[in-house]
């Protein structure tokens, strides 16, 4: 069934061409400033070829699997430093989220902010990598990590914008995770898939 679609739904325009080609990867945060009781300030959730494997809670660690790929990843040998750089992501937008946070809060309390982060196999062989950045299910700014290149699409992102196009750590961080850490778990990924379809 659908499950909620989380950030910017249902697809998001400047995704659609990514998906022409089969796979892809993508982990959407959700940066919460004032969760309520039983709510995580931090959850992501993981998508390969757009079906949800897993949902992460930043703050305890729990990790929920919820495919048979999930429960399959478990076993991987790279599924601990994915973790691991997970939490460093969440870690790192709630530290930066108060720095790039449109002024004007809502009736409804303080924005959420929300993060994807997808990489994409091209049909020839090349993995693409980018971010979306959007507060409360608005999109607002788009990452290129291939050519570092930061595009806004919604006044919302200025903020964000001025504030990450200067900031040669945060750059290099979403660069790195995306063009090293989440093209490497895809291949790995593909492998696991490839292996289940053949064992299925």
């Amino acid at each position: 069934g659908k499950g909620p679609q989380g950030l910017f739904s249902p697809t998001s325009p400047s995704l659609c061409f990514a998906f022409t080609d089969p796979h892809s990867l993508s982990y959407n945060f959700t940066i919460d400033p004032q969760p309520r009781d039983d709510q995580p300030w931090c959850e992501v959730q993981g998508k390969v070829d757009q079906k949800v494997f897993l949902s992460y809670d930043c703050g305890t660690a729990k990790i929920k699997y919820l495919s048979p790929l999930g429960e399959e990843v478990k076993n991987m040998s790279t599924w601990e430093t994915q973790t691991v750089t997970l939490r460093d992501t969440g870690d790192l937008l709630k530290e930066q989220r108060s720095n790039v946070t449109p002024e004007k809060h809502t009736d409804k309390g303080p924005l959420t902010l929300q993060a994807r982060m997808t990489c994409w196999r091209e049909d020839n062989g090349h993995t693409s990598a980018s971010w979306e950045f959007g507060f409360s299910g608005q999109l607002c700014l788009l990452f290129d990590s291939e050519n570092g290149h930061w595009t806004m699409v919604h006044p919302g992102g200025r903020q964000m914008k001025e504030k990450w196009e200067n900031d040669r750590a945060v750059t290099d961080f979403f660069k790195k995770v995306s063009m090293g850490g989440c093209r490497a778990w895809l291949q790995d990924f593909l492998v696991l898939w490839e292996k289940m379809l053949t064992t299925s």
